[in-house]
């Protein structure tokens, strides 16, 4: 007899059933292994597309950021050069102002400086960059004759320089002690074939050459209304378009003295070529002067120039007159500029210079004061030290 478990049988119904939950339940523990993965990627996916945007946000921010700050700091540049313009213009009015308040008090026009007298006038001044006075003397046509084939333009081309560039290029001379002496007349012939003569109300003598300096810049103000106004002697190399380049980087300052600043002994000895009478006025024997510009070549800006021409009457005339024009600015707000490109030495000094890249403003000789034997010698400075022919021309400034 079998026993009853055998006999017992499934019900089609329930397997039917169980099947049916099997393949349910497999569906589903499927579904939940490879679900998983995908949504893996797609979090990863995702977190990778935020890190994305978030590196190009921020290099948006950061560019944005950047062009800002150019933008700030070209605004910054900018009201810094409209401050500067405006205390250069501040400065030039309060020096006329004070000059026009003086002769009114006095009633005497004729005390204005020339510049002022032209206003009034309603005579107008030429607009120009930069004059330049040549300091020369009646025995040096032949110092003329050479810079006139070197460094300075001639006839038209003297002429296109001050009307394209505003260049004005002037030799300074007065008049001799006496009247249309033989002297004068040899300038006047010069000045007729050349017309580049700028004649002062000056009696020309050795020992002169600082009223002849006060008079140059009062004459130069009344004449011609520049940026600058530079003193040089005719026997220095000038490189015009470096002189031009130079200026123009100090064009926006209100009081600029530009120049090689130096330093010398002041000279108590009697016997002695720089003797100074009044080297009392500088303290002990064996003091030194107080920093000034070399006298061969120097710049300044309108507004001291301005100052001189007000105050001519009045500024104290010491032994030299680089020692004088450092002594009429010393209680001033005035920016001494040390540019050592405006006293190169001859070659090989500033050959040496010019083939590296650096070309000199001026060259000349320290031991002469000037090029040594400058007749002879200032074509081979100007061979070997020029900026080049037509280099005028082509700096901008």
């Amino acid at each position: 007899m079998k026993s009853r478990n055998s006999s017992e049988k499934f019900s089609p119904t329930w397997i039917f059933i169980l099947c049916i939950f099997s393949f349910a339940l497999g569906m589903l523990f499927t579904n939940r292994i490879w679900a998983a993965p995908e949504s893996n990627r797609q979090i990863i996916s995702t977190q990778r597309h935020d890190q994305e945007l978030q590196i190009i946000s921020g290099d948006c921010t950061s560019k944005k950021r950047g062009g800002l700050d150019k933008d700030i700091m070209g605004e910054v540049y900018k009201t810094h050069e409209a401050i500067q313009s405006l205390d250069k213009s501040i400065s030039t009015l309060q020096i006329e102002l004070s000059a026009t308040r003086n002769s009114q008090k006095s009633g005497n026009f004729e005390s204005l400086p020339e510049t002022m007298r032209s206003s009034r006038d309603n005579v107008p001044r030429k607009k120009a960059f930069v004059v330049i006075g040549i300091n020369t003397a009646f025995s040096s046509r032949r110092r003329r004759d050479s810079i006139r084939e070197t460094w300075m333009p001639k006839g038209q081309n003297l002429l296109q320089l001050e009307r394209e560039k505003g260049i004005v290029v002037r030799f300074m001379i007065g008049h001799s002690a006496t009247s249309s002496s033989i002297l004068d007349r040899a300038i006047d012939s010069e000045e007729s074939q050349h017309k580049d003569f700028l004649r002062l109300e000056h009696v020309e003598g050795y020992h002169e050459l600082t009223a002849k300096t006060k008079t140059f810049f009062s004459m130069a103000v009344a004449k011609w209304d520049a940026e600058f106004y530079v003193k040089v002697d005719d026997d220095v190399h000038v490189n015009l378009g470096m002189l031009a380049a130079t200026l123009a980087r100090h064009r926006s300052k209100p009081r600029v003295y530009l120049g090689c600043m130096k330093s010398g002994p002041v000279l108590a000895q009697k016997t002695v070529k720089y003797h100074e009478p009044e080297y009392w006025k500088f303290g002990e024997e064996g003091n030194k002067y107080f920093r000034h510009a070399t006298g061969q070549i120097y710049a300044i800006s309108k507004d001291l120039a301005t100052y001189i021409s007000v105050n001519e009457p009045i500024l104290h005339k010491y032994a030299n007159e680089d020692v004088s024009l450092g002594a009429w600015f010393i209680g001033l707000e005035v920016e001494h500029i040390d540019d050592r490109n405006l006293c190169c030495g001859t070659p090989p000094d500033c050959e040496w210079k010019a083939q590296a890249g650096n070309v000199c403003v001026a060259s000349f000789d320290w031991s002469c004061s000037g090029i040594c034997k400058s007749v002879e010698r200032i074509k081979d400075v100007h061979a070997r030290c020029g900026e080049g022919e037509g280099a005028i021309w082509r700096t901008p400034f």
